[in-house]
């Protein structure tokens, strides 16, 4: 008996140990590639083999084109012609680095799909403060139990994971990466009619990170993750509802807070559907609200599992895509936006699946994410339903607002390939204004209090 004791008492130290080693932060000697061998956030440095993919030199610096006026980004590589042009014809030719979800659109739209292939720019880059946050990051961060959360993170704000082990902690890259400290934007959302016919929501929306709030108490600052609110201003039967939404770093312990002001009301109420699969604000039934920012939310009903990194075709540095003399109509076409405007580049990807846990419900079966390695943010997405089919294929048209050093999307779809449907959100061409950047703000703004007369129409 006392054999066997021992026997148990050992097996279960070993499984600790093992366990403690899977939650550790990286070994100094990793740490140390940061900068050299690997970039400041953990991209691999040098270029590929057939140099298709150029070595990381820093990124595009903060006069790399005019802006205007209206802080409107000009075009880096206006000058450049597309490579090659990938079509239904030629899609054998190009299918070892195509996502599944691309194939798929290839096939949904044979006469129309398309992807114009450019010379690759790896243009993302950051404040050197993000850097050594990313550095602090993986140092010091870990995993929570059960991965829904992190651990010793708020001292750093930035890149959970710059080195990571799994998938879950590339998806926590994402997650956590730079926005910019904070931001303000005027944007349009379009759901198209299988003919083409839409109609435009707009938002005035906010984001800031903990370290952008002046007076956010230390005790609220230690799983606090951003701040979120978004006023619809058009059309007139929605304009003045306001969400507001709290994200924390450990959603399972702290969930998520949301509240909406419904001007027609004139009442401010909880809102626990805007997180998970819950509706997304005024998407006509196209999106979830875990779909916005293509993933945003705890983590907890997945299973996450890394299939790897690979080389693909990806959309990147899409200026064109956010210039003012580029108008809605000219983006928005029947099936999908038009792929004319687009621009997708190689780079590397890390793969991620997500599998729904056993008793857990969503309305997706399955997920599956392609995150860029230099900035960690998702480009594509694959969304299955519950009988396996694939469902809704995501796509974010990246880039980077250089001046603010802020990589960053054009805009991001959402594609229904059975319905045939499709929502784009994030375009800004034709408003006043281009984004705000680095605001400081008030918790004041961020309280149920303040939608009211955020609110007012």
């Amino acid at each position: 008996m006392t054999i066997h004791m021992r026997m148990l008492q050992c097996s279960a130290l070993a499984l600790s140990l093992l366990a403690s080693n899977v939650m550790a932060a990286v070994s100094a000697d990793q740490v140390a590639k940061l900068g050299t061998s690997l970039t400041p956030l953990g991209g691999e440095k040098a270029g590929n083999a057939d140099g298709s993919i150029p070595a990381w030199d820093g990124g595009l610096s903060q006069t790399a084109a005019p802006v205007d006026a209206k802080g409107f980004l000009g075009d880096p590589y206006a000058g450049e012609q597309p490579l090659f042009t990938i079509t239904a014809q030629n899609l054998e030719q190009y299918k070892s680095k195509l996502a599944v979800g691309q194939i798929a659109m290839f096939k949904r739209y044979p006469d129309t799909y398309k992807m114009p292939v450019y010379v690759t720019h790896r243009s993302a880059a950051l404040p050197e403060r993000v850097y050594q946050a990313a550095k602090l990051s993986a140092q010091k961060t870990t995993l929570l139990e059960g991965g829904n959360g992190l651990k010793d993170f708020a001292d750093s704000r930035y890149y959970a994971f710059p080195i990571p082990q799994n998938g879950l902690e590339v998806v926590w890259n994402h997650i956590t990466r730079y926005r910019g400290g904070s931001v303000r934007r005027i944007i349009v959302q379009a759901a198209p009619q299988t003919n083409g016919a839409y109609s435009l929501v707009n938002f005035e929306d906010e984001a800031s990170s903990p370290e952008s709030i002046t007076d956010l108490p230390a005790n609220k600052a230690e799983n606090a993750l951003i701040f979120f609110k978004q006023r619809v201003t058009a059309p007139a039967r929605l304009a003045g509802n306001v969400l507001l939404v709290h994200d924390s770093l450990d959603q399972v312990k702290e969930p998520r807070m949301a509240w909406i002001y419904n001007a027609g009301q004139r009442r401010v109420r909880r809102a626990p559907q805007v997180a998970y699969d819950g509706p997304g604000t005024a998407s006509d039934g196209l999106r979830t609200s875990d779909n916005f920012d293509m993933y945003n939310g705890a983590p907890d009903r997945y299973d996450w599992k890394l299939i790897g990194k690979k080389e693909l075709y990806i959309p990147y540095n899409n200026f064109r895509l956010g210039l003012p003399s580029v108008k809605y109509s000219e983006i928005i076409k029947p099936g999908h936006t038009n792929q004319e405007l687009a621009r997708y580049e190689l780079h590397r990807v890390w793969e991620v699946e997500a599998t729904l846990k056993s008793g857990e419900r969503n309305i997706y079966a399955k997920r599956r994410f392609y995150v860029d390695e230099d900035s960690w943010q998702i480009a594509m997405s694959e969304h299955y339903d519950g009988r396996g089919q694939l469902w809704r294929i995501g796509q974010a048209m990246l880039t980077q607002h250089y001046q603010a050093q802020a990589p960053a999307y054009a805009f991001e779809a959402l594609y229904d390939i059975i319905s045939g449907r499709y929502l784009a959100i994030g375009m800004n061409n034709e408003e006043k204004h281009a984004f705000e950047f680095g605001f400081k703000s008030s918790m004041s703004s961020y309280t149920p209090a303040a939608l009211r007369s955020t609110g007012v129409r």
